[in-house]
């Protein structure tokens, strides 16, 4: 048996093979390095658009607590060291939202996941907010496994605080708004706190002047300064709003002190001694304000406000630069105000007012010459009422305005009468408000008003308060001059009592200025009283005034005026308020 013959291999084809071999293993080396690439490519590309939306994975075992945590969710939480179990993760977490986040983590089962914000502290004191999506592994039947995302939400939640900051702010002031200061006092009453609440509504005394004579900006400049006055009063003691124009609301607590929010009255009020410095002028600026508390005076935000309001209102009727507490006596008086003034609309109309005449007098001979028209009011239900109760009620509502054109009618056509049967009076006295003067065409109603009653002009006098001279100059000047054509007499009335304009006194045509009766009650006698009579006398006298004093009720007081040079006034010494027909008796006598 002969051995096989070896068989001799094509050496060409040998390596084509290899070749081929060669070739085709490149290939797959390059489509694997390009999968290979691809993949680290996606990868890559996964990680960036991580870091962009700021979120990051994280898988968690529950019954190793073992945790896995993306790059990108290691920087969000920004540990000292990576979190590598759940408790350490619970670590970077404020103490309520650890809680919830555990609760959730204990509470998951199969086919449950959840979705939770978080508030958490980096180790380098860095606050941030995180939304937290997890749920469990669908191939796991234990149920130990999770993952989910982990996203930074940091920059929202601080645009929704400032949207909700802003929207509680007051814009020029920076103190809490209305629908803020509400929201306050509402909580605090749903809590079952209302009984140790206070409430203390802040108005600004003399506000409006320095707003009408400076303008807008210098009077938002005071509304700033004064916000920071009463911050600084009430410091932690209160939450403070700007309650709306030139008005204030502090609500604060009263515990186991409840004289607390008086207190705090008076340390707001003590931050406005100093008076405001707008330009190159100081303004004494002062406060009014109301207490109420939620124990007695209110169960619902609106009843604590609006009687704290009310409260506020009887400081400022009584005396300026005080404050009042709110009470049921007050809630009563209240309520009389509110059926005064539905009433008061009606009695024009129905004709309860009626004209008293007191007569001015020569003071050397008692000689009548003159009478001030003063009206008087009854109403058939309330009877008389006093002039200092709803004289004040007519100019809050505007109400003085028609009322005070009855009285100017009603007095021309009473000097009229009075001139028809030749008695000797001169001229008849209107008060006129400060509404009247800037409500209507003041002028224009005077000229129909002595046409009507066929009078000349200087058969009337006009008495105006000092805030005429303040406020609205440029107007005050075309009215006043316009009332001078007429012939019409002005005076200013109460002189001394208010703001003491004499730079307008020198501008405006103005006759006389009426020495207020407050002034006449101290003399003689007391110094004070006396030296502000002579400085007053001594005004009117330099800029060529006429003097006219109210309020004499003793010879004693008319003698010291007459050493003073005043020689016309009126008071009980001479006569009250007279009906027409007893004012024209007294004049037919002295024919």
């Amino acid at each position: 048996m002969s051995a096989e013959a070896p068989v001799e291999l094509d050496q060409d084809a040998l390596r084509s093979a290899l070749q081929h071999t060669r070739d085709a293993l490149a290939r797959e080396q390059a489509n694997f390095q390009a999968l290979s690439d691809e993949v680290q490519r996606d990868k890559t590309l996964f990680r960036r658009v991580q870091e962009l939306a700021l979120i990051g994975g994280w898988q968690w075992n529950r019954a190793s607590d073992a945790l896995y945590l993306t790059s990108e969710a290691l920087h969000i939480l920004g540990a000292a060291s990576p979190p590598t179990t759940m408790l350490a993760m619970l670590g970077c977490l404020l103490p309520d939202d650890r809680q919830r986040l555990q609760t959730t983590l204990a509470s998951i089962s199969e086919g449950t996941g959840f979705d939770l914000e978080l508030q958490g502290v980096q180790a380098d004191s860095t606050p941030f907010w995180v939304s937290v999506i997890g749920e469990p592994d669908p191939q796991d039947p234990a149920h130990d496994r999770f993952s989910g995302t982990l996203q930074d939400i940091t920059d929202r939640k601080r645009a929704e605080a400032e949207l909700r900051h802003q929207a509680r702010t007051d814009a020029l002031t920076g103190l809490l708004n209305r629908d803020a200061i509400l929201d306050v006092v509402a909580s605090q009453l749903r809590s079952g706190a209302g009984a140790h609440l206070a409430l203390l509504y802040i108005d600004l005394d003399r506000f409006k002047i320095v707003n009408d004579l400076l303008g807008h900006d210098a009077g938002d400049q005071l509304l700033v300064e004064a916000a920071q006055r009463i911050r600084s009063a009430v410091g932690h003691e209160g939450h403070i709003a700007r309650f709306g124009g030139d008005e204030f609301l502090v609500a604060t607590r009263t515990d186991t002190d409840q004289d607390h929010p008086e207190r705090l009255a008076r340390v707001i009020q003590g931050a406005f001694l100093v008076p405001f410095r707008l330009g190159k002028d100081d303004f004494s600026v002062t406060t009014s304000i109301g207490i109420s508390r939620g124990s007695s005076d209110g169960n619902t935000s609106r009843q604590l406000i609006q009687n704290a309001d009310v409260a506020m209102y009887e400081s400022k009727r009584r005396r300026r630069n005080g404050f009042h507490t709110f009470s049921p006596a007050l809630a009563q008086r209240q309520q009389e105000r509110l059926q005064t003034e539905t009433r008061l609309r009606r009695a024009v109309d129905n004709n309860e007012f009626h004209l008293v005449y007191q007569p001015q007098v020569d003071l050397r001979s008692g000689r009548i010459f003159a009478a001030e028209a003063l009206l008087r009011w009854h109403n058939p239900e309330l009877g008389p009422m006093d002039p200092d109760r709803f004289i004040d009620l007519a100019e809050s509502t505007g109400e003085i305005v028609r009322i005070g054109r009855w009285v100017l009618q009603e007095a021309c056509h009473q000097m009229r009468r009075w001139k028809e049967q030749e008695l000797p009076i001169e001229r008849v006295s209107v008060n006129v408000s400060y509404r009247q003067f800037v409500g209507e065409n003041l002028a224009g109603s005077v000229q129909q008003m002595l046409e009507e009653a066929a009078l000349p002009g200087h058969a009337l006098e006009l008495e105006l308060t000092e805030r005429v001279l303040v406020e609205d100059a440029a107007d005050t000047s075309e009215v006043f001059d316009d009332l001078r054509k007429l012939g019409v007499r002005l005076s200013i009335d109460d002189f001394g009592e208010g703001y003491s304009a004499l730079n307008y006194l020198r501008r405006l045509p103005i006759h006389a200025l009426k020495l207020s009766h407050g002034f006449l009650q101290g003399i003689p006698g007391n110094k004070s009283d006396e030296a502000i009579c002579q400085t007053v006398v001594g005004i009117a006298r330099s800029l060529g005034l006429g003097m006219i004093a109210e309020g004499i009720e003793t010879e004693a007081q008319r003698d010291h005026l007459l050493r003073l040079g005043v020689t016309i006034g009126q008071g009980f010494l001479f006569a009250p308020g007279l009906l027409p027909g007893e004012f024209g008796k007294r004049l037919a006598t002295q024919a």
